[in-house]
């Protein structure tokens, strides 16, 4: 049977990571319920700001996710919170000041659930924290977002307070905070351009560098169960990804890249899963289940250099940089039902 590495800890970070996304909606949500609430331009402005960063924010989420390779379901008392949370925020009961208050503590509880990932990926393992890497945007620009959202409370206390506005100031308080929050995590990384998603370079080469890790993983350690589980992560990472580039990728970009160079690649995933079925069978204390995995990764290596120079040199010169990114899109959808369909869904109350 092929399992995964540290299953536990694995399912535990994947049902983090669904609720995270649920939580990511959530806020969107709410942004998007803030602009019909009568603010004035500026802080408008900040909202829509805002909803443009996080709608890019749920999208990287989504890469995440599909990187990491495990589907789970929010935990069910995180679902419940997003019911009674949503309630409360389309209703009359809180005043404007305590809903953006809200959103606040809203936006913190995100910023804190990507940390801990964060963290907790260093503790399982190299291609775990490979895989959920691009979080890092997803916490600084949220924890930018709060000191922005700082200031708003502040114009919005003391309008409810006294029916006037604040002394000026504040947004440039709020800048000096928000370089602060970039001076601590040295660089921080934020989405100052247009693009909207990641295109299929990108993915395809996220995929690539995760299982090139867990090759090294797999063949440094010397335990058995490890091992196993190693190869276990790799055989479904790999189904998953030459499942989605079968469905998706290639048949895109058969007609400029040519009908003989894409058919190799399609015969080259063929024997890379009749390799990896024969793997399943041998035994990982022996010393040929290691020379499978070493015959297997020089092969996927060699499958990723063509992909990598040739193909990715024609989707760059065939392709739009809109085509590239809905192309990713289709792609990291395609790989979630695969993932589903492989059984790796993980039980929400884990």
């Amino acid at each position: 049977m092929v399992t995964t590495l540290d299953d536990t800890k694995r399912n535990a970070i994947a049902v983090k990571l669904a609720s995270l996304k649920a939580l990511q909606q959530l806020v969107i949500e709410n942004e998007q319920s803030l602009l019909t609430q009568g603010l004035d331009a500026e802080i408008a402005d900040r909202i829509r700001n805002f909803i443009n960063d996080d709608e890019k924010n749920l999208g990287i989420l989504e890469t995440v996710i599909g990187q990491y390779g495990i589907q789970a379901e929010p935990k069910q008392n995180v679902t419940q919170f997003i019911e009674k949370a949503r309630e409360l925020f389309k209703g009359s009961e809180l005043s404007l000041y305590e809903k953006v208050s809200q959103h606040e503590l809203l936006k913190h509880q995100v910023v804190m659930s990507g940390l801990i990932v964060h963290k907790a990926a260093q503790k399982v393992g190299a291609d775990v924290l490979l895989a959920i890497g691009p979080l890092n945007t997803i916490n600084f620009e949220n924890r930018a977002h709060q000191e922005q959202l700082k200031g708003i409370l502040e114009i919005l206390g003391v309008r409810e307070l006294t029916g006037q506005d604040a002394d000026q100031g504040i947004w440039a308080r709020v800048q000096d905070a928000m370089a602060a929050v970039s001076g601590v995590v040295g660089s921080a990384v934020t989405q100052n351009s247009d693009k909207k998603d990641l295109n299929i370079q990108d993915v395809i080469r996220l995929d690539h560098n995760k299982v090139n890790t867990l090759f090294t993983e797999l063949l440094q350690s010397n335990d058995p169960q490890k091992i196993q589980e190693y190869f276990g992560q790799i055989y479904k990472d790999l189904s998953a990804h030459a499942e989605a580039e079968e469905e998706v990728v290639y048949p895109t970009v058969r007609p400029f890249y040519g009908q003989d160079n894409t058919q190799e690649l399609f015969d080259e995933q063929a024997q890379m899963k009749q390799v990896l079925d024969q793997i399943k069978g041998i035994s990982p204390s022996s010393s040929e289940f290691k020379d499978q995995v070493r015959q297997l990764m020089e092969a996927v290596g060699d499958h990723i250099r063509q992909e990598e120079s040739t193909m990715f040199a024609a989707i760059r010169n065939n392709l739009s940089t809109e085509q590239s990114e809905q192309l990713a899109t289709e792609f990291k959808a395609a790989k979630t039902k695969i993932q589903e369909k492989l059984g790796v869904v993980s039980e929400s109350n884990v």
